[in-house]
C-alpha cells in the first residue's frame, strides 16, 4: 500500500509537467487547426532561461521560495516572448497555405531551436540550480514523500487554475473561444483574430516554460535535447485527452504520468518512453478523438 501510494505521487508529479507542456499544444490546436511541434523546444529554451536568471542573481548559493518564484516568472515571460516570435515570424505568413506547408514549418522550427540551442548552451548537459529545496522529507508512517514534488504539483495545478480562469472569464478567454469556433464570423464580430492567436501562443509559451523550470527543480540535468521526448508525450496526452480540449489535455497528462509511474515501478523501466507511443496507436485506432474530444464535419 505504501508503495502504492509513492507511485501515486510521483505519477502526479510528473503528469502536471506533461499537462503544463500539453496546454500549449491543445490551445494552438483548438484557435489554429496547428500541431506546434516546436513547443517541446520552447520548454527547453524555459529551462535554460531559468537556469540563467538563477545564476545572474545568484539565486543558486541558496534556496528560497522567493528565488524560485522570480525564476519562474523570468521564465514565462521569456518563453511568453518566444512564443510570439514564433507564431510571428514563422506561423503567421503561412495561414492561408496548405497544411502540409505548415507542418514542414513547425517541424524546421523545432530543428532550428534545438541546434541553435546546441551552438548557444553547449551539446554538454548542465547542472540546474536548486532554488527550492526541503530539507527533509514528510514522514506518514513508514511513507516518506518528498514535498518537493508535492510542490511541484501545487504550482502546476495553480498555473492550470489561471489558465482555466483566463479562458473561461475574461474577455481575452471569450475572445480565443470565438477565434477557435471560427476565424471568419470572430473576424465579423469585431474580434482582432491575429492579436488572439499570439496571445495564445504566448499563454501556451509561457506555461510550458513553467514546465521547464519545475523540471529542472525536479531532474537537475538539463541540455539542448531534453525537450524532445516530454514534447512528444505531451502532444500523446494531448492527443489522449481530445486535442483542442482543455481539461482532456490535463487529464490525458495526468493518466500518461500515472501509467509511465506504474509501469517502471511494477514491470520494466525499458519501456517507459515507448509506453506513450503505445497509448497513442491505440487512441488513434479505436477513439481518435480521444477522451473528451468530439467529431468535427470539415469542409473539403
Amino acid at each position: 500500500m505504501l508503495e502504492l501510494v509513492q507511485h501515486l505521487v510521483n505519477g502526479l508529479s510528473l503528469g502536471s509537467i506533461y499537462a503544463l507542456i500539453a496546454l500549449g499544444y491543445t490551445m494552438v490546436f483548438g484557435v489554429l487547426q496547428l500541431i506546434n511541434f516546436a513547443h517541446g523546444d520552447v520548454y527547453m529554451l524555459g529551462a535554460y532561461i531559468g537556469m540563467y536568471t538563477a545564476h545572474a542573481f545568484g539565486f543558486g548559493q541558496s534556496s528560497s521560495l522567493f528565488s524560485l518564484i522570480i525564476t519562474l516568472i523570468a521564465s514565462m515571460v521569456g518563453c511568453a516572448c518566444t512564443g510570439f516570435l514564433i507564431e510571428r515570424l514563422a506561423y503567421r505568413p503561412l495561414r492561408r497555405s496548405p497544411r502540409i506547408n505548415v507542418l514542414i514549418t513547425a517541424v524546421g522550427v523545432s530543428l532550428f531551436l534545438e541546434f541553435s540551442g546546441q551552438l548557444l548552451f553547449g551539446s554538454d548537459p548542465k547542472f540546474f540550480p536548486q532554488l527550492f529545496q526541503p530539507n527533509v522529507d514528510w514522514s506518514i508512517g513508514e511513507l516518506k514523500i518528498n514535498p518537493l514534488q508535492i510542490f511541484v504539483f501545487f504550482i502546476s495545478i495553480t498555473l492550470m487554475a489561471l489558465l482555466q480562469y483566463i479562458i473561461f472569464h475574461t474577455r481575452l478567454g471569450r475572445a480565443m473561444r470565438a477565434v477557435s469556433f471560427n476565424h471568419d464570423l470572430a473576424s465579423l464580430m469585431g474580434i482582432p483574430t491575429d492579436r488572439v492567436i499570439s496571445y495564445t501562443f504566448m499563454l501556451g509559451s509561457a506555461l510550458a516554460g513553467a514546465a521547464g523550470v519545475l523540471v529542472g527543480l525536479t531532474y537537475p540535468k538539463i541540455d539542448p535535447l531534453m525537450g524532445t521526448m516530454p514534447g512528444l508525450k505531451a502532444f500523446v496526452a494531448a492527443v489522449l485527452g481530445g486535442i483542442g480540449n482543455i481539461t482532456g489535455a490535463v487529464v490525458g497528462a495526468l493518466t500518461l504520468g500515472l501509467a509511465e509511474e506504474f509501469l517502471v515501478g511494477y514491470w520494466a523501466s525499458t519501456y517507459r518512453d515507448a509506453l506513450a507511443f503505445a497509448i497513442l496507436i491505440l487512441i488513434l485506432l479505436f477513439k481518435p478523438t480521444g477522451l473528451f474530444g468530439t467529431k468535427r464535419t470539415e469542409k473539403v
